[in-house]
């Protein structure tokens, strides 16, 4: 658990290191080379934009292969996986009691009233009255 957290806090500081480094580039070559331009430099204005340019290829690399790594690293519960699953049916299993005495209505009988209707042309148990529509509502002009 430990090592996903660790490798997970990785790939955030890689994704918010990636987007400061894509918004200090320019895709027209100027970006932060471009502040860069007095004669005294360390770097030169290239030299800049390669560097970027490498840096931003390396953490794209380096995402993918921590997201690659925390898939290996991901917690998966260790053994225990469906045992709270297998517990309850051994539960049931050792409770479980046959119903005593029991005897279906006779077919001759009508349905509660909850139920399906009863077969034939019979109407069905409860208020039979139509419903009353609501008015339509007005319309506004």
């Amino acid at each position: 658990m430990n090592t996903f957290i660790f490798v997970s806090v990785l790939i955030l500081i890689a994704c918010v290191l990636m987007i400061l480094v894509v918004l200090v580039q320019n895709s027209k070559g100027g970006g932060l080379a471009s502040n860069f331009s007095s004669s005294n430099q360390y770097m030169g204005v290239r030299k800049t934009a390669d560097f970027l340019e490498k840096f931003t290829w390396g953490l794209a690399i380096a995402m993918f292969a921590l997201c690659l790594l925390s898939i290996v690293v991901i917690p998966r519960g260790g053994g225990k996986t469906g045992t709270a699953d297998t517990e309850l049916r051994q539960n049931i299993d050792e409770n479980a009691q046959p119903v005593q005495d029991f005897q279906a209505a006779p077919k001759d009988q009508a349905a509660p009233a909850g139920n399906a209707a009863p077969a034939g042309n019979a109407a069905p148990a409860g208020n039979t009255a139509p419903k009353e529509q609501a008015p339509a509502p007005a319309q506004k002009k």
